[in-house]
């Protein structure tokens, strides 16, 4: 499995805003900020696997996490120096901030509630 992840000098500001700016992808990250490395099944429980599958996509190619295969298992880090190195203050004011509150039925369509 090959997963694509943008260079740190590749990593665009409009896509990390974009990608921070939906509520399942805010606590996702929220969920990453110690800097452990989490088995992607852990975060969020209760939230359908498709829909997760498409917000650590968006997350992934935007370039706030890293996405790591380990036998039929994927862990996830938040890619913070990177974000840091490209974005001073960026993650800390994100996280300083209250989370938004999480959408309901619209995320049985993640691409559809992207649009919003």
């Amino acid at each position: 499995m090959t997963l694509l992840h943008p260079a740190r000098d590749q990593i665009e500001l409009v896509d990390v805003l974009a990608a921070l700016g939906h509520p399942v992808r805010a606590r996702i990250v929220r969920g990453l900020a110690s800097g452990e490395e989490r088995f992607c099944g852990s975060l969020l429980p209760g939230v359908p696997k498709s829909t997760l599958t498409h917000h650590w996509r968006v997350l992934r190619e935007s370039g706030v996490i890293r996405q790591r295969p380990e036998g039929r298992k994927l862990y996830i880090t938040l890619r913070r120096a990177d974000l840091d190195a490209r974005f001073p203050g960026l993650l800390d004011l994100f996280l300083s901030e209250p989370p938004p509150p999480m959408p309901t039925a619209p995320e049985d369509h993640p691409a559809e509630a992207d649009h919003h």
